[in-house]
């Protein structure tokens, strides 16, 4: 019987600072390698070059699962899910904006 609580996974936080491999974006996105490749390839994320390898920003995780949830919530395509996710961080630019604006 155990004791002491031991959790199975620990929290991570990530910024536009933090770098992941293709490996731990695919783990974090619960998507296997083809899967993120295709996200790529739509433009939904955007690999920094470190070395031989691809390596991944952060914020990448945030929009493989903003697409995720559009292509299972909407049934859209990797195509549809990409330009939706502009749309949608356009506006979020745009809320801010105006927030900064309305603060003057």
């Amino acid at each position: 019987m155990p004791t002491e609580y031991e959790p199975s996974e620990a929290a991570v936080i990530l910024d536009e600072d933090s770098l992941l491999t293709l490996r731990e974006l695919c783990i974090a996105c619960s998507l296997s390698a083809e899967q993120v490749m295709a996200l790529m390839d739509e433009g939904v994320i955007e690999p920094h070059r470190a070395s031989r390898s691809l390596a991944f920003s952060g914020v990448c995780v945030r929009r493989v699962r903003r697409v995720v949830r559009l292509e299972q919530d909407l049934g859209v395509n990797h195509a549809g899910a990409a330009l939706a996710l502009e749309l949608l961080e356009e506006i979020e630019q745009l809320r801010a904006r105006i927030r900064r604006l309305e603060r003057r």
